[in-house]
């Protein structure tokens, strides 16, 4: 239980700070930087606790390496899921009646920006956070954190930058993306979760 509260917690801040930068009167060209410290943020709070994935194709991830509990991910999913759901119902109540315009997207491009970078996401996180290599760091929040801050800037104006499942399903309901926009986001998200798994175990075969 208590690992599920951190994931909806961190969950929860992370989608919270993505819409009330992306929103007008937002942070602008500085938001991909709020984003990316947040994340940094939590994932320091709460590393210790559940592993800080805050992203349902992280958790997949991670338990297709094997260090996440089958039983863990149901209510890591949901958790994600709800702190998603719970701050964009916020940023809704900070930011009424705003004229929030979905995104349109080209199916190819936007399936493979969101593909490629949660599989940099991801496999980032299985590298830094659970490798027997680089046990005991202290920079796994940095580079995780920066991964999606780099990734929302090269890739947030082809797709709208989700790299995660919960954040695709706050985001659109926030009205950043369109419902018919999800099973791109959620597509890409899946294979690039399954296939940094995949790298991790090719790339550390010991582990």
């Amino acid at each position: 239980m208590h690992k599920a509260v951190v994931e909806l917690i961190g969950t929860f801040f992370l989608v919270l700070v993505i819409g009330l930068t992306a929103i007008a009167p937002g942070a602008g060209a500085m938001a991909p930087l709020a984003i990316g410290a947040i994340l940094m943020a939590m994932v320091y709070a709460g590393g210790a606790v559940s592993g800080a994935h805050y992203n349902p194709a992280v958790t997949l991830a991670v338990w297709l390496r094997g260090r996440c509990d089958a039983r863990d991910v149901p209510a890591y999913v949901a958790a994600q899921v709800l702190g998603a759901l719970l701050a964009a119902g916020l940023v809704g109540l900070c930011k009424p009646a705003r004229a929030v315009s979905p995104m349109a997207l080209d199916v190819v491009p936007a399936l493979l920006v969101e593909g490629l970078f949660t599989f940099a996401l991801a496999f980032v996180v299985l590298q830094v956070a659970t490798s027997k290599r680089s046990a005991g760091n202290s920079y796994f929040g940095l580079a995780i954190g920066f991964t999606v801050l780099a990734a929302a800037y090269a890739g947030g104006p082809i797709s709208g930058g989700a790299f995660n499942p919960a954040v695709a399903v706050g985001i659109t309901w926030m009205g950043l993306s369109a419902w018919s926009n999800l099973w791109i986001l959620l597509a890409g998200h899946l294979a690039g979760g399954t296939l940094a798994a995949l790298a991790f175990r090719l790339t550390n075969p010991g582990d």
